[in-house]
Order: structure tokens, then sequence, then C-alpha cells
């Protein structure tokens, strides 16, 4: 079993600050791709970026240049740090990886964090 669990969200004012953390914990062999995503209210689910293992990333055109993906594979852990944040940044942020445990590879979700950015 592999559990993710998120940390860092908030409340902000717009143009400030926050750090995502998600750690992943359990039978892990190995972490391909990890990512984030958001979830506004009454919205789809959306990509906000991915980052490999190889440390390639990839962000959503919206947040390039304010947001950046970054990962500790000696910790299972990824991060987003979020800069110049807008309100409508708001959202419950999740945590994304693709896992391989002993014998199988599949995607594995956190509970999710708030983010709430106010104008």
């Amino acid at each position: 079993q592999v559990q993710l669990v998120e940390s860092g969200g908030g409340l902000v004012q717009a143009g400030g600050s926050l750090r995502l953390s998600c750690a992943a914990s359990g039978s892990i062999r190995r972490i391909n791709s990890m990512g984030w995503y958001r979830q506004a209210p009454g919205k789809q689910r959306e990509l906000v970026a991915t980052i490999a293992s190889d440390g390639s990333t990839n962000y959503n055109y919206s947040v390039k240049g304010r947001f950046t993906i970054s990962r500790d594979n000696a910790k299972n852990t990824v991060y987003l740090q979020m800069n110049s944040l807008k309100p409508e940044d708001t959202a419950v942020y999740y945590c994304n990886a693709n896992v391989m445990t002993a014998d199988l590879l599949r995607g594995y979700w956190g509970q999710g964090t708030q983010v709430i950015v106010s104008s």
C-alpha cells in the first residue's frame, strides 16, 4: 500500500507565496512521474505541473514562470513552490505519483490541500 500525504496549503494574499509538499510512503520500489493537480469549485481537476524521474518538468501555461515543481527522490517527496499567487489559483491541490510497487505500476492520489488566495 502507498500513501501520499500533502502539506503546506493555507490562506495567502494575492502576490504572496506558498510551498506545498507531498511525501510518499509504503511499499515503494520506484516512483516514476510525480505531479500536482488542482480543482476549483465547480470546475474540473486540472494539471498544474509534473516532474519525471529524470527531473524534466511540464507546467500548465497559467502557472508558468510563477510555480516551480521539484522533487527529492531520496525522500520520495515532491514540492510545489508557488509565487505571485493570484485569486484564480484558489483550489484544492492534489498530489499524484506513479508508483511501482512489488508487482504493479499505478497512480496514487493524496487527500488534497486547500489553497485560498485573497484579493
